[in-house]
């Protein structure tokens, strides 16, 4: 539906923000642009003022503002007709661990003067926490074991609260690992160099993932298909356990396979950070994804998305 109506098209054009223009951001302007026919206009929240001229080049039009500082967000009120929020949340707040101080904020500036048509967020599959490697959909409860989680379920109830309070079409989508090979570590290759090793079979998680052009997809598409108050995974169909990943990739790439251990042994040699993410297994069903959004996964399996 056209953000002006019954004006004519050449005034139609709409404005989409983008908040946390990364490189999945950039990705989602591009497939913007192409599916609008340019008619959408772009802006580009960006906190450092040195990336304008990237964003730029992009065809975004950039707007510094901080999520961090309230008070340089307030040209965001009635500005875009359509929000896509991938900013991450911050990584501490010492008031409350368990809140999206980020999201938060700009909830607030949205529901100022005209809020947008839609709000995308983008979340995380965190938000389930362990589930022993079931079949998960998105009705299932959340139950995040850690406070990066905690906070993405804070962010998510706040995207919420703007849906039903204002009438705006707000949709979550819950990411797993992003991977491309041409995303900045984008790749299991230089875990692989490293030799880190993963977990043996029976100790093993299962993992999920989505290709970064797929999920850019997914971004564009919810903000005009998603529907109110809607949760989505935005994950593709492979169904594989953490270390068959790592052992599908070095096969991809001509080098050995990681060594595995043992969860005891794993406890000494890994980052607390990693032991985290072998501490969670759950399968996501995306029949939302391809249904409601309509998406066609373009890397259906990370086997053709690493071998692209």
């Amino acid at each position: 539906m056209p953000f002006l109506g019954a004006l004519p098209a050449r005034f139609r054009r709409e404005r989409v923000l983008i908040v946390g223009c990364g490189d999945v951001g950039l990705r989602a302007a591009r497939e913007l642009g192409a599916a609008q026919g340019r008619r959408a206009r772009v802006i580009a929240l960006t906190s450092s003022p040195g990336r304008a001229d990237e964003l730029r080049g992009a065809g975004l039009t950039p707007l510094v503002g901080n999520l961090d500082e309230p008070a340089s967000l307030r040209r965001l009120a009635g500005l875009a007709s359509r929000v896509l929020h991938l900013a991450p949340p911050p990584s501490q707040d010492m008031s409350d661990w368990r809140m999206d101080t980020r999201t938060r904020a700009l909830v607030r500036v949205l529901a100022q003067r005209t809020p947008p048509l839609s709000l995308v967020y983008g979340s995380t599959t965190g938000v389930y926490g362990d589930r022993g490697g079931a079949w998960t959909s998105e009705s299932q409860p959340v139950r995040p074991h850690t406070p990066r989680a905690a906070r993405r379920v804070d962010a998510e109830d706040r995207v919420r609260w703007l849906g039903r309070a204002l009438s705006v079409r707000a949709s979550i989508l819950r990411i797993p690992g992003i991977y491309a090979n041409d995303r900045a570590g984008g790749t299991p290759r230089e875990r692989l160099l490293r030799g880190t090793p993963v977990l043996r079979p029976e100790d093993d998680v299962y993992t999920n993932h989505v290709h970064a052009d797929d999920l850019a997809r997914a971004c564009a598409l919810a903000l005009w298909r998603g529907r109110a108050q809607r949760v989505v995974h935005a994950v593709d169909d492979t169904e594989l356990k953490m270390g068959d990943y790592f052992d599908l990739a070095a096969d991809v790439y001509g080098l050995p396979r990681p060594p595995r251990v043992a969860r005891d042994a794993a406890q000494d040699q890994l980052p607390l950070m990693l032991l985290s993410f072998m501490g969670e297994s759950r399968r996501l069903r995306n029949h939302r994804l391809k249904q409601e959004l309509r998406l066609r996964l373009r890397y259906p399996t990370v086997a053709q998305g690493l071998r692209a």
